[in-house]
């Protein structure tokens, strides 16, 4: 009799892949499909799950596959694709480059050491009217490309042996759609903002 072939092994979970499902379980909690007790005890089997096994029976009763059947794996692209409540970016001695058409997180953690950063928002997805960007920045420039409707506050941002080059809004009274917060620290580097022309 021959022995059963050996498993493939267990696919590893992405920092994404957990957003995703702690967006849904804050969605579930919300509308009353779990109580807080259960929330938090997800929530923490979340942060600490390292597979997509271990993702996908958190949800399973929350969310159904299209067709039925088992939830599949959270990056076979059968979640609900919501707005991640956090998106780190890490980078030490390269370039950093987010454009065109990519979703914005609540908050966006950037964690780079000598790294030159550009993050243009003028043609993101939002998805809430406040964008929170967390700096951990050490040397290099952070470059903000944003819409004459962006405002941006940095009073919560440490600025060390570098410069702030910032501007808190476009100068030409377009109101205001989407707050960007600055906050964290920057240490030997420079953040700036650049401004779209309106089209």
């Amino acid at each position: 009799m021959s022995a059963d072939p050996p498993r493939p092994p267990a696919q590893r979970a992405s920092d994404a892949d957990r957003d995703r499902v702690i967006e849904l379980l804050r969605a579930a909690v919300a509308d009353g499909r779990l109580d807080p007790v259960e929330f938090d005890e997800r929530l923490d089997a979340a942060l600490a799950a390292r597979t997509i096994e271990a993702l996908t029976p958190l949800v399973a009763d929350l969310i159904a596959a299209p067709g039925g059947g088992a939830l599949a794996p959270p990056s076979a692209g059968t979640l609900a694709e919501p707005a991640p409540e956090r998106l780190t970016i890490k980078e030490r001695h390269g370039p950093v480059r987010r454009e065109g058409r990519w979703t914005l997180p609540h908050r966006l953690a950037l964690r780079t050491a000598w790294c030159e950063v550009m993050l243009d928002l003028t043609n993101a997805v939002r998805s809430a009217p406040e964008l929170v960007i967390d700096l951990r920045v050490n040397g290099g420039n952070v470059e903000l490309v944003l819409a004459p409707d962006m405002v941006v506050d940095a009073n919560d941002l440490s600025v060390r042996h570098g410069s702030l080059e910032i501007t808190s809004d476009a100068g030409d009274g377009t109101p205001a759609t989407l707050h960007v917060r600055l906050v964290g620290r920057m240490r030997h580097g420079r953040v700036a903002t650049r401004w779209q022309a309106p089209r």
